[in-house]
């Protein structure tokens, strides 16, 4: 079967709103690494509890299994450095091998297409793992724009049902914790030695050489170390005994996301490529069946335009990326916007009584038709979510990603929210879904309910807790 183009998609469905607020699973073009149901899960939704496994990055030492679920791109060639810097606001040229640093993309416009991690593995030779928006931008460019490079997909996707293993270039797990140093000492034989923040170092984990990218999450330190595929299983079963004596917790899917959303992760936004005639070549290019054609558009903030969804780098806190020295995609674009009003990025922390009444509907037959609470996570990683937020009535941003964190015993969101927003204010979130989609595939509304919520920094540190009323 020939997969139709995003472009030819959205124009079956009536425009980008309609797509994007529209089921997508059942789509008969849907890859399988976007039909859960088709997939024999790899990573256990619990290794032992969730709330346990929550703890462990911040008393202790967690593992997560990054193996399958990150979306990849290698690019080897004389103009793989050129390339990123062309489409990248920050600047590449600098770059040397051993150093790893944030790869943010922006429209014509300046509107954010997204943002990833690229690893200089090698003098000529790069790789890109993210939530996919920019690996298939770098990959319509390197294919098209005549650069004088090699690209390659390294696709998400673990096992499927007729029993073929997918099968990656590396394995990849990441060590946190306060306690992850001494699992990582215990490994190496001995110190690690100074290794920078995003630099690259090698180390030997039952009895393979891996490389490992020094980084960090909720402010804790960690490494994130990849090996050979086919002995994945020796590098897990190395890293396991050594955490052993240090009480390590493998984490599951439930409690994977709720560290993004401490450590004040914005997972996505809307990627801005669905409109525009400059853009248009790129969504004919672009097969419908990926990211771009496949995720949806939740929460209760209704538009009518697809634009008034795109954001900025400014508005996620990128703006210190920006190196307007060199030519790149958007750069004119975000020379004009610099000085234009920002969102912010913070975290929202829910009021206990409005977060029980939302649970007390969910098992009140004939209450409110809530959207429900799913715990720990609330809102699935393909969907971009964006809930109305209020200051005294007036709307001043959106809410998105939520979970539950046991570190805290709250709920939280991270939010957008404009310049009049301070941190202790106490603002509302329109819980809800405002429904939509086309053919068979329309998505529902709900009610939309009131959640109060106080305003607190991403990275999170919880305010109020002494004068916050709680009634």
């Amino acid at each position: 079967m020939t997969t139709q183009s995003l472009e030819s998609l959205l124009q079956e469905a009536g425009g980008p709103l309609d797509l994007l607020r529209a089921h997508k699973y059942d789509r008969a073009d849907a890859r399988p690494e976007y039909q859960p149901q088709q997939i024999i899960p790899v990573i256990p939704q619990e290794f032992s509890l969730w709330e346990r496994e929550t703890r462990s990055w911040r008393e202790g030492v967690a593992l997560f299994d990054q193996t399958h679920h990150m979306s990849g791109l290698f690019l080897e060639g004389p103009d793989a450095r050129r390339l990123l810097s062309d489409l990248a606001v920050n600047d590449f040229s600098t770059s040397q091998p051993g150093v790893a640093r944030q790869i943010v993309c922006v429209n014509d416009d300046g509107d954010l297409i997204g943002d990833g991690i690229v690893f200089h593995l090698d003098h000529e030779r790069f790789s890109a793992y993210g939530a996919g928006f920019v690996q298939n931008w770098i990959m319509y460019h390197a294919q098209t724009g005549g650069y004088d490079v090699q690209a390659t997909y390294d696709v998400r996707a673990p096992v499927y049902p007729n029993g073929h293993a997918n099968t990656r270039p590396d394995c990849r797990y990441q060590i946190q914790g306060p306690l992850a140093g001494a699992v990582i000492e215990k490994l190496n034989g001995g110190p690690l030695g100074d290794v920078k923040f995003f630099h690259m170092t090698e180390m030997t984990i039952g009895g393979q050489r891996c490389r490992a990218l020094r980084h960090g999450m909720a402010g804790a330190p960690g490494l994130e170390v990849w090996g050979p595929y086919e002995h994945r299983d020796a590098i897990r079963d190395a890293i396991i005994e050594a955490g052993r004596e240090f009480g390590l917790q493998l984490v599951g899917g439930m409690a994977y996301l709720i560290g993004a959303i401490e450590s004040g992760w914005y997972q996505a936004v809307v990627p801005a490529i669905y409109t525009g005639a400059t853009l248009r070549a790129y969504r004919e290019w672009l097969p419908a069946n990926l990211g771009e054609g496949m995720s949806r558009l939740s929460g209760s903030q209704a538009r009518t335009r697809i634009e008034d969804y795109y954001r900025t780098p400014f508005d996620l806190g990128y703006g210190k990326l920006i190196h307007f020295t060199h030519e790149f995609i958007g750069r004119d674009a975000l020379q004009r916007r610099r000085d234009e009003p920002a969102l912010r990025k913070v975290t929202l922390q829910w009021n206990p009584n409005d977060a029980a009444s939302v649970l007390t509907d969910m098992l009140t037959p004939g209450g409110r038709d809530v959207r429900f609470l799913h715990l720990p996570v609330m809102c699935d990683k393909l969907d971009k979510h964006y809930d109305t937020l209020t200051l005294g009535g007036r709307e001043v941003g959106n809410s998105a990603y939520t979970a539950y964190t046991a570190n805290e015993r709250s709920i939280l969101s991270i939010a957008l929210v404009d310049e009049s927003v301070q941190i202790g204010d106490e603002v509302v979130i329109g819980w809800g879904e405002a429904g939509g989609g086309y053919g068979p595939n329309v998505v529902p509304s709900t009610d939309i309910v009131g959640i109060r919520a106080i305003v607190s920094p991403a990275p999170y540190a919880r305010v109020a807790r002494e004068d916050y009323r709680r009634d």
